[in-house]
């Protein structure tokens, strides 16, 4: 299983095994993460999973949907790397994969 990284805006550091197939958000929520809310349970409907991907790891999580990209205008602190962790699926290419957590959801 790949190991995920997921960085709290506090600065703390929770590493987890998600399974392959498996989105980011339900990797959170799977490990009791509370910085991904994950109201609409991964329907692309909220933006309460909002994550930043780390630099390194843009190409390999791969781009936003369009209709990603809408609920994305809605987030406080948008950034270029601003992504929904229910529309990203982990692969086992993305073993080390680090993703920053918002202070608007901690």
């Amino acid at each position: 299983m790949p190991l995920v990284k997921y960085i709290e805006a506090d600065g703390r550091e929770v590493e987890v095994d998600v399974a392959a197939g498996n989105t980011l958000m339900q990797g959170a929520v799977d490990n009791m993460i509370d910085s991904i809310l994950a109201e609409c349970g991964g329907a692309c409907a909220c933006a309460t999973c909002h994550c930043y991907v780390d630099e390194a790891w843009v190409e390999k999580t791969g781009e936003a949907s369009d209709i990603e990209k809408e609920l994305l205008e809605a987030v406080m602190d948008q950034r270029d790397n601003s992504r929904l962790s229910c529309q990203i699926k982990v692969t086992e290419e993305m073993d080390g994969l680090v993703v920053h957590l918002p202070e608007s959801q901690y």
